[in-house]
């Protein structure tokens, strides 16, 4: 027997010894006492913003930081910390606002999944938790404006229903020039817009834009005969954001966000290297209930594509398509 199901007979139990114990002159106690039971043992089934529903597992975000993300040091640590420290902090100053850059198949949008999941019981599946893509949901650049009252909209009516509320915009990249901006006094230090505080909310943004100056970056390292591991924060920070703020390209060209200093931190992935592949296709192969078998996750990294041509040191895709290319090798 679960321990929720316990929990329900032992409130339906107290019910019935509340109902009997009282005479009926009583009984508008009683029936307030029952509807409060029934609240509560609605929000046991029912998703809703209290603890029951929304717990913060730093040592589950830790273990599956450093087993499932594979080649992601510098990520890794910054995820780890700037989330731990913010949902400890019952009184954050503003909303946590993470910003993940690297090539395709690297990581971002797993780890966005990793935090979901240690944050919420139903992880990507909360209603708490709110993802957007550019061309999806603002494919229309004449509609920009109507996309900003919208995205306002959205924003204000899903933290006022549960304040650790989460939203993650993907595809940066191709987000028209200055929508993003317009939910800047979001993310702000602001105790309340409206009567809403949005400090425990969080923000993250996910985009390749960046991604070439961290491949540089990594390219330099192994060129020059330096580890990997020897690649710190210091040596891509400055670089990736100058990088992101002047892409034309991209959703955070210029924008207030970067300027005013309200996103938290720039998290850089590096490309991955075959070695790392291999690891994404053994992990894959234990989540499909498979015994995971080196030989086979070796013939699936080993036919990818990677650059530089005559090295092939980082793959060109990272991880992405290991799921299905496994579907052909099993």
């Amino acid at each position: 027997m679960t321990a929720t199901y316990k929990t329900v007979l032992l409130y339906i139990s107290i019910a019935s010894v509340v109902v009997n114990a009282f005479d009926p002159i009583t009984i508008t106690v009683v029936a307030g006492a029952g509807a409060f039971l029934g609240r509560t043992i609605y929000n046991l089934f029912t998703e809703s913003c209290d603890p029951n529903w929304v717990t913060f597992n730093a040592t589950g975000l830790e273990t599956d930081l450093s087993r499932k993300l594979f080649g992601q040091h510098i990520a890794s640590h910054i995820i780890l910390k700037a989330v731990t420290g913010f949902m400890n902090n019952n009184n954050p100053k503003k909303p946590l606002v993470l910003s993940l850059h690297g090539w395709t198949g690297t990581g971002k949008n797993f780890v966005s999944q990793l935090i979901a999941k240690n944050i919420y019981k139903e992880g990507m599946d909360s209603s708490f938790v709110h993802l957007f893509t550019s061309e999806l949901h603002f494919p229309h650049q004449s509609e920009i404006e109507t996309y900003k009252s919208q995205l306002q909209q959205w924003i204000k009516g899903n933290v006022t229903n549960c304040a650790h509320s989460m939203f993650i915009f993907d595809e940066m990249d191709k987000m028209h020039p200055g929508l993003i901006d317009s939910i800047k006094p979001y993310l702000d230090y602001y105790e309340k817009l409206d009567g809403v505080s949005y400090r425990k909310a969080i923000f993250i943004f996910l985009s390749n834009a960046g991604g070439e100056s961290i491949i540089q970056t990594a390219l330099d390292f192994w060129r020059a005969g330096r580890q990997r591991q020897e690649i710190l924060l210091k040596d891509l920070e400055m670089s990736l954001s100058l990088s992101v703020f002047n892409n034309k390209q991209s959703g955070l060209w210029h924008t207030s966000l970067i300027d005013k200093n309200l996103v938290d931190f720039f998290v850089p992935f590096l490309p991955l290297e075959e070695r790392h592949v291999v690891q994404c296709a053994m992990a894959e192969m234990a989540a499909k209930g498979l015994v995971p078998d080196q030989h086979v996750a070796e013939k699936v990294a080993g036919d990818l594509v990677y650059f530089p041509k005559p090295d092939r040191v980082f793959s060109v895709k990272g991880c992405k398509g290991i799921a299905s290319n496994l579907d052909y090798y099993t």
